[in-house]
């Protein structure tokens, strides 16, 4: 027969709150009082408010005995109840002996450790810090000694190497506890519960942990003591160390405490400063993961995070003086979610807040932690953590570092109005004033190049000095990968992928906001015509971060059916995963646009980078690092270094950190490149690299829609343009009429300052290029090809001003025909109809392969041409027609890899497989 149950619960906290609740399913059951402590304040125990909410009776007593005896009026309110089973679940107070044999069933009691070991009020500190092999709790009938009443039940688990006093608490001792407790009370209702007398042997009486003297770490111990004795008192209260500085001769010692230890075996540190601790006769050593202790055996032990104050901090800032400047441009969004935040506060701490409110002085505990953590996350939909409590305990510290996390993940944030300070020029140009950065981007800072080294960046339009550009080093480039290095294991990885899509659309967002001030900067820089810039120099690349954005979110691996091992069976499934830092390095051509082709994928699938933009025209890239920390990238995430291919180039490529590297350039750099990352790391590598495209005009095209195409195709952005039509193979019968037509066209192409909007061509990049054009062309000539319009510089005009040039005649063995000129100029050459298989063997015989083109209103010509060119890009009856939704990469010594596109994210992926046999 089961017995009905009275059961007064004695104590306090969440634990006591849950595990009434768990009784209040148990129809034989009644909870006829609830006994607790007084409020702190305003601040009531939640054991009490969960009672009243249930019309429980609650009584209040700030102690049960006065001078060693009970006191009688609250053994009379005790009395009043009538219970007949007494449950402290958790219980801070001594209770006499008169109110624990006052039920007639007895008194039951959790203790969080497997009785007799570690009796005492600090039971799953000592089972950390004594290095237990387990962990678990008992339920005990109490007796009038200190928790040495026969057993009821014990339940146990294996303590694992990361866990500490919170984690073992909130993942078995706290859940599994409520569950045994409404396990026991089902026994003693059945009459079954065991009553098994304790042994002595091994039994253990610990000191109480709460007592400060006893939270003094001794570090003249091994490192496995050293680490247990911290993972017994994390998170709270922390180990004690007493650190010993030395200021202006003086010595003086300031107490902190130790949290988030591990045991440490990866080897020598860099950039590592030491930090004298009291009673370790070595010194402790301050780095990027944080302080590493040597025990007296040799070993390390490393903490990441150390309580200064009230304010926890990561230990690897120890030695950092400037702390972060507080918000103070709060939108009226965040003002209402201040009032939303300040409510939260004020709910678990039963108190008004104010800026100054510190939540653990105000009495909250580690479960009020986990509360707030979840009722944040919840609320406001951020990634939070327990440490993010610890690190900023004052209202409005907290209320800061939240405000970040949002700007960091929203693309509404109102962090645009962040001032982002550095050195740079004032751009006069375009009736704008613009301001321009020109030192490297380095962890989210605009830095001066190692020595001061600089680059002179000249205006091609009048070929005069623009600006002096901060040159990266090898060492400049090695601080930009350690800084990407630690953001990808840091501060990216809290950032979630839908996250990390709003960020990116925020930036997109703020392009667009700049994208006049951009493009003038880009048309100033490159030569770039300020209309084409606007259109698609800047415009491509706002669409391509918002392109990318979107696949943030949906980069996921498959599930795989395998032949499984019977009887068992098997679960395979892959991972996308980032791969880590990557290296970009872009060319001149489209400054802006090439960057953000390769950034934005890399960014979305989780990379953090590091990015070389063109010797010569570097200062879209710069401007837009401004926007990145405006947009709330962390620091690290993006990096850009102006300088030289040579040193910063090469150094990004043997870096041996960068996993991967992303390059657009020459073929010759190309492989070069290609053999730096197999000779460093075998970094994987993609290469988009010259072309000598081919396009096929043939007699039953539209003739006007070819002509106006076939111009694009060549003098496009000045000829400078990856995918331009090398070579054009014109069927006969139209091959005058079209040379005719496009001559007419040049004649009347207005050549000019970039920035003014009727200027159709501008300047070439820079002078090595212009005297190459005109190399070229003179070679075509001595070779015997026909000069029909241009081949040199345009007269009387002061700049990299070179005129829009058509040679025809040239043979397939000529140089022109064979090498890529990289500029305006047009090669033409005949084919007749009746031998298609010709003209296509002549458009394949070449080593490069990036794009094609063919004009036709034959959809079999179209089509046969598709399948047999060998380019990685063919276009019909259009031309230069690029999509950031379209895949783009080339075959043969074009390279390979794919820029834009779903496929573009393979390039900053790797697959996991991961097979589960169960």
């Amino acid at each position: 027969m089961t017995l009905k149950l009275r059961i007064a619960i004695i104590g306090q906290s969440n634990f006591a709150s849950d595990v009434l609740e768990i009784f209040l399913e148990r129809p034989n059951v009644e909870i006829v009082g609830v006994f607790t402590i007084p409020d702190k304040g305003n601040r009531e125990d939640i054991l009490a408010t969960t009672a009243k909410a249930h019309q429980i009776p609650v009584f209040k007593f700030a102690s049960w005995r006065r001078k060693g005896i009970a006191i009688p009026e609250v053994l009379e309110q005790y009395a009043s109840v009538g219970a007949n089973l007494n449950v402290l679940p958790y219980c801070s107070q001594f209770i006499p002996m008169e109110v624990i044999d006052g039920a007639a069933l007895g008194s039951i009691c959790y203790h969080p450790s497997i009785l007799p070991r570690h009796r005492g009020a600090s039971a799953i500190s000592w089972t950390l810090i004594e290095g237990d092999e387990v962990a678990g709790f008992s339920i005990f009938w109490a007796d009038d000694g200190l928790d040495t009443g026969p057993l009821l039940l014990t339940r146990q688990t294996n303590l694992e190497p990361t866990d500490t006093l919170d984690t073992i608490y909130k993942r078995f001792l706290y859940p599994e506890g409520v569950k045994a407790m409404g396990v026991a009370v089902d026994l003693v209702a059945k009459g079954e519960a065991y009553k098994i007398t304790q042994t002595e042997v091994g039994a253990t009486y610990d000191p109480a942990m709460f007592k400060i003297e006893n939270q003094v770490i001794n570090l003249g111990q091994t490192a496995v003591r050293i680490w247990n004795f911290i993972r017994g008192l994390d998170s709270v209260p922390g180990a004690i160390a007493t650190v010993v500085l030395n200021t202006g001769g003086e010595v003086v010692e300031e107490q902190v405490r130790l949290f988030g230890a591990h045991l440490y075996s990866a080897g020598p540190v860099s950039n590592a400063q030491p930090l004298r601790l009291k009673g370790l006769s070595k010194p402790a050593f301050v780095h990027e993961g944080g302080l590493l202790i040597e025990g007296t055996d040799g070993a390390f032990v490393n903490v990441r995070r150390l309580k200064r104050g009230s304010k926890v901090i990561a230990a690897s800032d120890w030695f950092k003086q400037a702390n972060q400047e507080p918000i103070k441009d709060f939108t009226e969004d965040e003002l209402a979610k201040k009032c939303a935040l300040s409510s939260i506060w004020q709910a678990i701490l039963k108190d008004s807040i104010e800026p100054s409110t510190d939540f653990f002085a105000a009495g909250a505990g580690s479960m009020d932690v986990v509360r707030l953590v979840e009722e944040v996350k919840e609320a406001f939909d951020v990634p939070l953590e327990n440490e993010h409590v610890f690190m900023a305990p004052v209202f409005e510290e907290f209320f800061d570092q939240l405000v970040r996390i949002l700007r960091q993940g929203s693309s509404s944030s109102g962090g645009n109005r962040k001032q982002v300070p550095f050195k740079g020029f004032l751009l006069n140009a375009n009736k704008r004033e613009i301001q321009v950065p020109t030192q490297l981007f380095v962890n989210g800072e605009f830095v001066d190049a190692e020595g001061g080294r600089t680059l002179d960046i000249i205006n091609p339009t009048d070929e005069k000095v623009l600006a002096k550009v901060a040159c990266a080093s090898a060492a400049d480039v090695d601080k930009a990968v350690q800084a990407a290095h630690k953001a990808f294991y840091g501060a990216w990885k809290q950032v979630s992928a839908r996250q990390r899509g709003q960020l990116m659309l925020k930036l997109a967002d703020l392009m667009e906001q700049h994208k006049e001030e951009l493009a003038t900067i880009e048309s100033v820089d490159s030569g770039a015509v300020y209309t084409l810039a606007l259109k698609t120099h800047i415009g491509m690349s706002i669409d391509a971060w918002r392109y990318f954005a979107g696949w943030c979110d949906k980069i996921q691996g498959n599930t795989i059916p395998v032949n499984p091992a019977r009887p068992n069976n098997v679960l395979t499934f892959t991972r996308k995963e980032p791969i880590g830092v990557c290296g970009l390095v872009t060319p001149w051509n489209y400054p802006l646009m090439m960057l953000s082709w390769k950034m934005a994928a890399c960014i979305a699938a989780g990379n953090t980078c590091l990015i070389k933009p063109a010797q010569t025209c570097p200062l879209t890239a710069l401007k837009f690092a401004e926007l990145t920390v405006l947009a709330g990238f962390p620091p690290g995430v993006i990096n850009v270094l102006p300088g030289k291919g040579s040193d910063a180039g090469q150094a990004v490529a043997d870096h041996h950190l960068v996993r991967k590297l992303g390059f657009t350039g020459s073929t010759p750099i190309g492989k070069h490149i290609m053999k730096s990352c197999a000779d460093s790391n075998l970094k994987k590598c993609s290469l988009e690299l010259g072309g000598k495209s081919p396009l096929i005009i043939f007699a039953d095209c539209d003739l006007d829609k070819a002509v106006k195409h076939g111009m694009s195709s060549v003098f496009f952005n000045k000829g400078e343009n990856c995918i331009a039509a090398g070579r054009l193979f014109i069927e006969d019968r139209i091959h005058d009429e079209f040379v005719r037509r496009v001559v007419k066209d040049l004649r009347s192409m207005t050549i000019g300052d970039p920035l003014n909007r009727s200027t159709a061509h501008g300047p070439q990049n820079h002078k090595a290029h212009y005297d190459k054009l005109i190399e070229f062309c003179q070679r075509g000539v001595e070779e015997g090809a026909t000069l029909v319009y241009g081949g040199g510089p345009v007269p009387n005009l002061k700049g990299y001003f070179f005129t829009p040039t058509v040679f025809t005649n040239v043979e397939d063995d000529m140089f022109i025909a064979q090498e890529e000129s990289f500029g305006p100029i047009m090669i033409i050459s005949k084919f007749n109809a009746s031998d298609v298989d010709s003209v296509m063997h002549r458009a394949n015989r070449t080593e490069y392969g990036l794009a094609s083109g063919v004009f036709t209103k034959d959809i079999s010509k179209a089509l046969s041409f598709a399948d047999r060119i060998e380019a990685g890009t063919v276009f019909v009856n259009v031309y230069n027609k690029t999509d950031v939704a379209a895949p783009f990469g080339g075959f043969k010594q074009s390279g390979y890899g794919k820029d834009l596109g779903q496929e573009a994210l393979n390039e900053y992926l790797k697959t996991k497989c991961v097979t589960i046999e169960y």
